[in-house]
């Protein structure tokens, strides 16, 4: 199977490419959620967060963040910026090839992220340690 993203990284498929170097590259996303919408991306192919070696995942944010300024320093509309990854497809992931979304924030600009809440009232502090005691337990294994 094809991964989409190997390809625009390879050069060979159509991508709006905004920065390129030896570990990632960012381009505008072909369905944006609002004007200025970019992907960064690993050059190395992996499918998932687990998957990306430590100095290509420092290398995607990195870059995102100077993305992120990029924007502010255009004339696109910015007021704020969402960096947001899905990693798998119960988190909505689509195209497996580890990406961050760069996303510019204005008010009104009909992009939702909606968060149902987890229970009302507020989960008790004894469940939230307890998940807390999961994931440390699970952290230093």
């Amino acid at each position: 199977m094809t991964c989409v993203f190997c390809d625009i990284v390879a050069g060979d498929a159509p991508a709006s490419v905004v920065y390129r170097d030896d570990l990632v590259a960012a381009f505008m996303d072909i369905q944006p959620a609002v004007p200025g919408h970019t992907l960064v991306v690993p050059n190395r192919h992996a499918a998932s967060l687990a998957e990306v070696d430590a100095e290509s995942y420092w290398r995607v944010f990195e870059v995102g963040r100077q993305v992120a300024g990029a924007l502010r320093a255009s004339r696109l509309r910015v007021d704020g910026v969402l960096f947001w990854v899905s990693d798998g497809d119960a988190a909505g992931q689509e195209i497996f090839h580890m990406h961050l979304h760069v996303v510019p924030r204005f008010p009104g600009d009909g992009f939702e992220i909606r968060i149902a809440a987890y229970e009302d009232p507020l989960p008790a502090r004894p469940l939230l340690d307890r998940h807390a005691v999961m994931l440390r337990t699970a952290f230093e294994s």
